[in-house]
């Protein structure tokens, strides 16, 4: 035989029935309780009515004082703590007020108790204490993790929502007014204003949510996602939160950049070119790349093969036998350091440290044996474009 004593006994016989009186006296319960929470309920009045306030309120007594009193639960209320914190999850009521108001319960149901109890009833009812304390926690317990786990559940959908609109915004090409006034909603943009896109490869992802989680702080307007195999991050610019400001927070970031001036509807587009300009990365980026910054090596990429066979046409003189292999190197210097320059033969000398005779000299070499001439602004453009595919065609060759 066990002859240890019951560290938490049962409740004494007469709390139990003490509870079984109160629970003829719910209504009275409930009207000082809704008295007792009326300055934390301040907050969310206005989501919740008062029918509301009051039938959760009785159902939640009733549970309680069951308990208490050790009787059966009926159906209808056996989940009323879990009801409760779902329901106040979805309207919008503030967690730290519904848990305030809900502990309340414990003051509302000892006075109660103690109010029915007579003086020789009270040394009973207080080792019993426990009992109704465990009851209420139990209570707050099970609205807590329903509304925690509601407040997940709305998130994740609501996530979900916003990367289907976005990915139908990319699919419309913004071409759809409706889809882009629709997408407006789901994503909380304002769809006339202007945004900036950047998009990452993988392995430069971090970055990117590192700048979303900023951003959001600020509560700047932003849908980061993933796009095929890049991270996409739509940023709604204001006077707030200017082009500058995502660059800032990107600087340690290699990813293409994009603008959208135009809205919303522009976006799309702009993911395609902020896309193109990423696949143009230098090997050695460190931070991020704006499309002005890059179109001649976007252009060549896009071109696919048609830049190697441009470099082929324009660049093929330079790789004949009869052209050591040093003298093509400096060629390709001058005429790459008076293609980046300000097209003065004086300053491309200047940055080279060459006598400006010297620079005429390789110009001139250069057109004999390309039959370009990039002291003629055509000429340049192609000239420019030649050599950003030969570029191109050399680091997808290199081993």
């Amino acid at each position: 035989m066990n002859s240890e004593p019951i560290l938490f006994p049962p409740p004494d016989p007469r709390v139990t029935e003490l509870a079984r009186g109160c629970l003829e006296d719910i209504d009275s319960l409930v009207g000082l309780w809704v008295e007792c929470v009326r300055p934390v309920r301040a907050s969310y009045a206005d989501r919740v009515s008062e029918e509301d306030f009051r039938a959760t309120a009785w159902q939640a007594f009733e549970y309680l004082l069951r308990k208490v009193a050790c009787l059966p639960l009926p159906e209808r209320i056996a989940t009323v703590s879990e009801e409760i914190g779902e329901r106040r999850a979805r309207q919008g009521v503030p967690l730290d007020s519904l848990l305030a108001a809900a502990r309340l319960d414990f003051r509302v149901v000892w006075a109660a108790l103690v109010d029915k109890a007579g003086e020789k009833d009270k040394a009973e009812l207080v080792t019993s204490a426990y009992h109704v304390w465990e009851a209420v926690e139990k209570h707050v317990t099970g609205i807590m993790t329903a509304y925690q786990r509601t407040i997940l559940d709305m998130g994740r959908r609501a996530a979900d929502e916003r990367r289907m609109w976005f990915a139908r915004l990319l699919d419309s090409e913004g071409r759809n007014p409706t889809v882009v006034r629709d997408a407006a909603l789901a994503l909380g943009f304002q769809p006339d204003d202007r945004f900036l896109c950047a998009v990452a490869p993988p392995q430069h992802g971090a970055g990117l949510r590192r700048a979303a989680t900023a951003l959001r702080t600020a509560e700047t307007p932003v849908q980061l996602q993933e796009v095929a195999s890049d991270l996409v991050l739509a940023v709604q610019l204001g006077r707030r939160t200017t082009a500058e400001t995502v660059l800032a927070l990107l600087q340690e970031t290699p990813c293409g950049v994009a603008s959208a001036p135009a809205g919303l509807a522009a976006v799309p587009r702009a993911v395609v070119l902020a896309t193109a300009t990423a696949r143009v990365l230098p090997v050695d980026a460190a931070g991020p790349r704006r499309l002005e910054d890059s179109w001649l090596d976007v252009l060549v990429q896009r071109a696919e093969g048609f830049g190697r066979d441009l470099a082929d046409d324009v660049l093929s003189g330079l790789d004949a036998e009869a052209v050591p292999v040093g003298e093509t190197k400096r060629l390709l210097d001058t005429v790459r350091s008076h293609l980046a320059g300000t097209g003065s033969v004086a300053d491309t000398a200047a940055a080279l440290y060459c006598h400006r005779n010297t620079i005429q000299q390789r110009i001139n070499r250069f057109a004999e044996l390309t039959g370009r001439d990039v002291r003629r602004p055509e000429d340049a453009a192609l000239v420019a474009l030649a050599l950003r595919a030969r570029d191109q065609h050399e680091k997808d060759h290199r081993p």
